[in-house]
């Protein structure tokens, strides 16, 4: 828990997470012992600096079941997002009349740019709608993914309604049709575990921060053959393997994508948050996330004048409680808690407005949970906002 904040209950996890002993510790080891820059000097620390980012690169790689070389270091899951359609666009994938699918639950990171990149070449975005209980419509993404598709970008679990989509199925059903497949991890890969050979997407992206890790750190797996292809995102140093007045050429994935000083400390911070979270089994971190949400949803569902916005499924969602009060807006009910009962809860539009503001078009409460929240800390909370929707009422 927060130093600062011992009573603290921190239901948004699925914003950022705290930070273990372990994660802050290997990132002041680079600060304290190993200070240089790497895949630049010939000097030891540099070496051995260098050596420890590519550690770092293998253990990340190896928590979602990819090999060191087709993981680059990006910012965060955005910044995973926009390398991917900005370099596809530029190696030609794109062009007037091509579709692109995504769903209406997601994320401005998985949306947005997908919007601009139509907007650029032509193409036309198609987007998936859901069922009454929040969880994708497949009959709908199958009318939708077609010989026209170039890439389906979905969320693997939505930050809002939390529900879970089936990865290896929409990766089968891009690929019959000849599209690629993204899947959005940032909410999946801290919470379940996520293979992405067994799930056959052609690229993962997510973020260090959300799965214990530091913030300022994200990656992104893709296909070898598909990163081979792809050109350079950001231009500069460390991706250069020959230069002259006149022209670049470029290191091999995933180098390519890594211009400038890449992240070192917070790439340390990642791998020892993947070793943390490896070290307790991510079926153990599931399963507890599992019993706090169901816990959740039948504490919330007694209460009077508060309404749930997910499947109400412990088993069809992840540990996301999206929920609003009729007499009470969202950003009050927040401020509320907070200020009544030391409760964090995300309030507003969670960067998914078009999902949201369907919903409720002043925004919604959220609370998610993580592997340090207990089911006393559900009780609270549930107890809390009973006791501040009755008072105003």
């Amino acid at each position: 828990m927060l130093q600062k904040h011992p009573n603290l209950i921190y239901f948004d996890n699925a914003s950022t997470t705290l930070k273990p002993v372990p994660v802050i510790a290997a990132m002041n080891e680079y600060y304290e012992q190993l200070t240089s820059n790497t895949g630049r000097g010939s000097h030891h620390i540099s070496q051995q600096a260098t050596q420890r980012f590519e550690e770092s690169r293998e253990d990340v790689a190896k928590f979602v079941g990819a090999k060191a070389q087709e993981l680059a270091f990006t910012r965060n899951a955005t910044e995973s997002i926009n390398l991917t359609t900005v370099s596809l666009e530029r190696m030609g994938h794109f062009k007037t009349g091509d579709e692109i699918v995504v769903s209406f639950m997601e994320h401005h990171a998985n949306l947005v740019p997908w919007q601009e990149l139509c907007r650029r070449t032509g193409a036309k975005l198609q987007v998936v709608k859901l069922n009454a209980d929040y969880t994708l419509n497949m009959e709908d993404l199958r009318s939708k993914v077609s010989r026209k598709t170039k890439m389906v970008s979905i969320a693997h679990a939505a930050n809002t309604v939390g529900s879970i989509q089936p990865a290896a199925e929409i990766a089968k059903i891009a690929h019959d049709n000849g599209a690629l497949f993204l899947l959005d991890g940032a909410q999946s890969v801290p919470h379940m575990s996520v293979d992405v050979k067994k799930i056959g997407c052609d690229f993962l992206v997510f973020s260090a921060h959300k799965m214990l890790g530091p913030t300022g750190i994200g990656a992104l797996y893709g296909k070898r053959e598909l990163l081979e292809k792809m050109p350079p995102y950001n231009y500069g140093g460390g991706i250069i393997s020959h230069v002259s007045a006149e022209k670049s050429e470029y290191v091999s994935a995933p180098q390519r994508f890594e211009a400038g000083t890449t992240p070192i400390a917070e790439a340390f911070g990642f791998a020892a948050a993947a070793k943390y979270l490896k070290k307790l089994g991510m079926e153990n971190v599931r399963e507890h996330d599992r019993k706090l949400t169901e816990h959740c949803i039948a504490k919330l569902g007694g209460i009077s004048g508060v309404q749930m916005y997910c499947p109400k499924n412990a088993q069809k969602q992840g540990g996301i409680v999206l929920f609003g009060s009729r007499s009470l807006d969202a950003v009050d009910l927040a401020v509320a808690l907070d200020e009544a009962a030391n409760i964090a809860v995300r309030s507003g539009m969670h960067c998914a407005e078009p999902i949201v503001r369907s919903i409720n078009p002043k925004g919604l409460c959220r609370a998610s949970f993580y592997l340090y929240n207990t089911m006393a800390e559900i009780d609270t909370f549930a107890s809390k906002v009973m006791a501040i929707t009755v008072a105003f009422k």
